[in-house]
């Protein structure tokens, strides 16, 4: 089976706990995923079954973007709520106008420092690893960019917030720091994944909704059509002789593509065959092949 689906992950799974029971559940063993989603936080998480793994390469930068809320008061030593609490509790006197400024400080490309428990390697060791240790753990900051973050409710010292942020961001971070700015500590209590790339909340469906469809033999019915893939690329449906010539690796001249540098070639209205790269004029090679 070859395609992309949209889990809606639920909290206390790990995004390996999830393509895990897809395999189960799909009998299936080429089953990956397009960005880790901590334990903690559910949402979109897209995985991409058989050929289809290989657009991984395709979605490494993709925006992402989350609703949650940060809790002031204590920070934890993960930086959410599933961590121990670190320093005495604190009881906030924050106002909405202030956490909101403290907000608009982290919009924009910053610094940040990801959290020790990450998946961030030291000498090649995941730093959580290190810090389910007790052991030390020092990582480097690294530059992000925090399209939006916005603060929309303070009830009982949580925030409740939307962001929408490049790759590679930690919210848990952003947490963190605005209760160091705040004076009195705070962790990110939940996080729910809204959209990364084109993929929205209302293309996931949950792992029970997965097991029904695989029972019925629909799975095909829930799968993202490859059309609504890679929006930004147009789309080319090839003829059987072009088509023939790129499922074995051959260039092909597609005309009406003279200015595009990638496309999408489709055999029929569903079959995605390749992704091709223009060499020159209107001559374009495969750069993947997914059949």
């Amino acid at each position: 089976m070859n395609g992309v689906l949209i889990i809606d992950k639920p909290s206390g799974f790990t995004s390996h706990d999830v393509v895990a029971r897809v395999r189960h559940i799909l009998k299936q063993r080429a089953v990956g995923h397009l960005g880790t989603l901590d334990p903690l936080a559910t949402g979109v998480l897209p995985l991409v079954l058989g050929n289809m793994t290989r657009l991984a390469q395709f979605y490494l930068a993709s925006e992402k973007s989350y609703d949650g809320m940060i809790r002031f008061g204590f920070a934890t030593d993960t930086y959410d709520a599933e961590g121990e609490s670190v320093g005495e509790p604190q009881e906030p006197a924050l106002t909405i106008e202030h956490v909101r400024d403290m907000a608009g400080k982290f919009v924009g490309t910053i610094e940040q420092t990801p959290p020790p428990f990450s998946a961030k390697k030291i000498d090649g060791v995941p730093a959580y690893k290190l810090a389910r240790k007790k052991r030390h753990v020092s990582l480097k900051p690294v530059s992000v960019e925090i399209k939006q973050f916005e603060i929309s409710t303070l009830e009982d010292s949580r925030a409740q917030f939307a962001a929408r942020v490049a790759s590679g961001t930690y919210l848990r971070s952003i947490a963190h720091e605005m209760g160091q700015l705040a004076g009195c500590g705070a962790h990110l209590e939940s996080l729910r994944r809204t959209s990364v790339a084109e993929f929205q909340l209302n293309d996931a469906h949950t792992l029970a909704e997965l097991e029904k469809a695989a029972q019925s033999g629909e799975v095909e019915n829930i799968l993202v059509h490859p059309r609504q893939l890679l929006p930004l690329l147009p789309s080319v449906t090839a003829t059987e002789e072009i088509a023939a010539k790129i499922r074995h690796g051959m260039a092909v001249n597609l005309s009406d593509f003279s200015r595009a540098r990638e496309v999408k070639v489709f055999c029929g209205q569903r079959e995605l065959i390749a992704i091709a790269t223009r060499v020159a004029g209107t001559l374009f090679h495969p750069r993947i092949v997914l059949v």
